[in-house]
């Protein structure tokens, strides 16, 4: 089979499309023959050899924690029923997603639901299910003004759709025209070019006398201060990663003076058995056409491309490799 290899820590470059032997199913285990493999920031990180709160992979590895695919074999004590089953999961540490066959753990499988797409189900193993769990903290409300950072991302694509759902007001930031129309399309009452220097004021000026009362922010940097600045008396802000770079600075100054309040969203990590019923969930909201996910494809020989394209935030969704 063909798969992405990495020899050694660094550039884009060093993602490297080879043959390799086909992966065999340890005891517990089933073989995926792979439709789509989901690529994420994480990815990126791990490939410049920074660490992110996790040992990094012995190399030379297989990239790689999010696939989608079509059951082909399984191994000892796993039930010959899966045999021919859609399926995806979520690889964790383990990677070698980033190649035409992959193994994962048996219980670690969830179905296809009848109709989804395999890019659709691996955007919402990953990414829907933190997209689910931060949505649980954020608790929109109708009547809400959610300003959301980040927005043509694969989260911040689904987070416009959840607050529109749930009968808010949505700004929605993002780098570039092209991204703006599709926040547009997707239902943002406001967008916001960030490109645009005086991007804060055109917000301002676009909800008159109202103010944001919920920020999500997965960017940082001087954008998540913009957007704090933006934030009306009494409101809230859920942070969830630093995309710039470094997450949005803040103290207490910061949130005494107008009695916000902060959440850091993404803290200890969640048992088992939470991933496993977030996972579900996000499935579900796919399935029933709760949440649409945009999704921007890859071959998957051009993985180098993919992860440039990422860091320098020129797709729109959740990027994904198609062998």
């Amino acid at each position: 089979m063909y798969a992405i290899r990495q020899h050694e820590f660094g550039p884009p470059e060093t993602l490297r499309y080879e043959q390799v032997r086909d992966p065999a199913p340890a005891e517990g285990q089933v073989r995926i023959a792979v439709e789509a493999s989901g690529v994420h920031l994480i990815d990126t990180a791990i490939r410049r050899g920074q660490s992110w709160g996790f040992p990094l992979p012995a190399l030379p590895m297989v990239p790689g924690r999010e696939v989608a695919g079509t059951v082909d074999e399984v191994g000892a004590g796993v039930d010959d029923d899966w045999l021919g089953r859609r399926v995806v999961a979520h690889l964790g540490l383990a990677s070698g997603g980033y190649a035409e066959r992959s193994v994962a753990a048996a219980e670690a499988v969830h179905e296809i639901p009848t109709g989804l797409a395999p890019d659709a189900a691996v955007a919402a193993i990953g990414t829907g299910r933190t997209a689910v769990a931060i949505l649980d903290i954020a608790a929109v409300r109708a009547g809400e003004v959610v300003l959301v950072t980040g927005a043509a991302g694969g989260l911040g694509t689904l987070f416009v759709q959840a607050a529109r759902a749930a009968g808010a007001t949505v700004v929605g930031v993002a780098g570039g025209h092209r991204k703006a129309a599709r926040l547009r399309a997707l239902g943002a009452t406001v967008v916001a070019d960030n490109h645009d220097p005086g991007w804060a004021g055109g917000v301002q000026e676009a909800l008159g006398d109202r103010a944001p009362t919920l920020v999500l922010d997965g960017v940082g940097g001087a954008l998540g201060r913009e957007a704090l600045a933006l934030l009306g008396a009494g409101g809230r802000i859920v942070l969830f990663g630093g995309a710039s770079g470094e997450p949005t600075q803040l103290t207490t100054a910061d949130l005494a003076g107008r009695g916000l309040t902060a959440t850091w969203a993404l803290g200890q990590r969640p048992s088992p058995e939470r991933l496993r019923e977030l996972e579900r969930r996000a499935l579900e909201a796919f399935a029933s056409g709760r949440f649409v996910p945009l999704t921007h494809g890859f071959p998957l020989a051009d993985a180098a491309a993919a992860h440039a394209a990422v860091e320098a935030r020129a797709t729109i969704g959740k990027t994904v490799l198609v062998p």
